[in-house]
């Protein structure tokens, strides 16, 4: 089971993790691609990593750009699965706009 974590710590490690920021109770990110095809290929494969967790994005898309919102809904705030998620995330945005 998740377990939820100190605001300073999840600032900690999202510096680390880079692309993401805190807003509340959630931590945010927002990846532009050079295409809608990349962008929803990025889109498949984070859901296809949300199925694999059980742990599902908030994420609004338009064109090129993914919108990403993460939190622990039934712990009321940011937890390690978050974190671990996001680490996840970036890294599958990394190798898109890396191949670029």
């Amino acid at each position: 089971m998740p377990s939820r974590i100190p605001n300073p710590e999840v600032d900690a490690t999202l510096d680390v993790i880079g692309d993401w920021v805190r807003s509340g109770g959630k931590i945010k990110a927002s990846f532009e691609f050079d295409t809608f095809e990349t962008a929803f290929d990025f889109m498949t494969e984070v859901a296809a990593a949300a199925e694999r967790l059980n742990h599902h994005p908030e994420w609004f898309n338009v064109y090129n750009k993914v919108e990403i919102e993460l939190t622990t809904h039934d712990l009321g705030g940011i937890t390690d699965l978050d974190l671990e998620f996001a680490r996840l995330i970036s890294d599958m945005a990394s190798r898109r706009l890396d191949s670029a």
